[in-house]
């Protein structure tokens, strides 16, 4: 089969076998396979990666001198079952799949690991159980969309908001672009969304974001400064103040008033919910600074280097610091369907596709933030060029 192999940084098309499905798995034919940003991280980050993962007990990430077949958001059809598997799942089907494949209870992640090559084929292996039929109607690549969108939902979730919280997306990439469809289809009355790129603000309006600024002329912050959020310790303590004052004169007394109004939940500070989806170095200690009192911030994006931010200011700000990774198979599978009943909105995301040959030139494309979002893969497509499908 056709493939694209990783070796050392370098892309390059390749003949190799077609791989062949073990015990609870299937053989897909490749239809569809999203260009993610851990796939570009890899290519110049392996080894990095790899010692973090070694730390979390995952030794096999792939390191740059071995030879990687990358692609984990993937979409195809059927084609082959392997031994022991349950059968609830006919070739020709077409799937979405968690991006997970176990052989004799060693659990490698598809694309991510020499031992667990992706969907950069026209083939590719994945387990039974976490495949998912695509329901009719849906097509490619929206379906493609499913693990990504699977990692937006997972971090609103983490994030336990409300749909009166006002919610602030730094970084209109897919994944920013993902987070701001997500919470929209959630309900979110407000959502403000900050990107340096003409292109991807413009994304972020067909996504559904209710507000868009350019950073470099405009602060979210200021977006929503109407809202009642606390940006100085002083003006807390004056509340506080004020409150005492003004509940010493209630029959009840201060104590038992403020007891009161903190089992109702008036005494809680409004405060934004901040997505971090640009993961660059630097960027945490800016938001810890920048974000008002008592902001919940989830970290979506993905910094390759160390970093460091200042605790004692997080401390007396009292941040809330949340970082995400991944999603349950109930989010991946209520992802899939919300993206087929319509309500998520996200098709503006993909803006282009190419086939196998084309790999190393999109890549290329998106290295530069505002010329595309998500770029999928087709392996069927005959050309060295990138089919635009939208226009970030």
């Amino acid at each position: 089969m056709k493939a694209v192999t990783l070796t050392g940084g370098r892309l390059d098309l390749a003949d190799l076998p077609t791989p062949r499905p073990g015990p609870g798995q299937l053989l897909l034919k490749v239809v569809r396979c999203g260009i993610c940003g851990s796939d570009l991280h890899a290519r110049h980050h392996a080894d990095e990666l790899a010692d973090v993962l070694e730390l979390c007990g995952y030794p096999r990430y792939l390191r740059s001198h071995e030879s990687v077949v990358l692609g984990h958001e993937l979409y195809g059809e059927v084609v082959d079952r392997g031994p022991a598997t349950a059968g609830r799942i006919k070739p020709g089907t077409p799937v979405v799949a968690i991006p997970l494949v176990r052989r004799d209870r060693q659990v490698d992640g598809i694309g991510l690991s020499a031992d667990a090559p992706g969907g950069y084929a026209e083939y590719v292996v994945v387990q039974e159980a976490l495949a998912l039929p695509v329901p009719t109607g849906l097509g490619p690549d929206l379906a493609a969309l499913t693990e990504p969108v699977a990692v937006a939902w997972h971090a609103v979730a983490r994030a336990e908001m409300t749909r009166k919280d006002v919610a602030i997306v730094l970084g209109c990439g897919p994944v920013g672009l993902a987070v701001i469809a997500v919470l929209k289809a959630r309900g979110v009355a407000t959502v403000v969304a900050s990107d340096l790129s003409a292109g991807r603000r413009s994304l972020a309006t067909r996504c559904g974001a209710d507000i868009v600024v350019d950073p470099a002329t405009e602060s979210p912050w200021d977006a929503c400064a109407d809202r009642g959020f606390v940006t100085a310790m002083p003006s807390e303590y004056n509340a506080g103040i004020d409150a005492l004052e003004g509940m010493a004169r209630l029959p009840l007394g201060r104590w038992a008033a403020w007891r009161l109004l903190d089992r109702i939940g008036a005494t809680r500070p409004k405060r934004p919910v901040v997505f971090e989806c640009v993961g660059v170095t630097g960027m945490i200690d800016s938001l810890v600074a920048a974000a008002p009192l008592h902001s919940r911030i989830v970290v979506v994006g993905v910094c390759m280097g160390a970093d460091a931010f200042r605790p004692a200011l997080a401390v007396n700000k009292e941040l809330d610091l949340r970082f995400v990774v991944g999603y349950s198979p109930l989010e991946f599978r209520d992802s899939l369907h919300a993206l087929a009943d319509g309500t998520l909105e996200v098709s503006p995301i993909v803006t282009g596709r190419v086939g196998l040959s084309a790999v190393a030139t999109a890549f290329t494309a998106l290295a530069k933030p505002g010329t595309h979002a998500k770029i999928l893969i087709d392996p069927s497509i005959d050309t060295d060029q990138i089919i635009a499908t939208a226009r970030p």
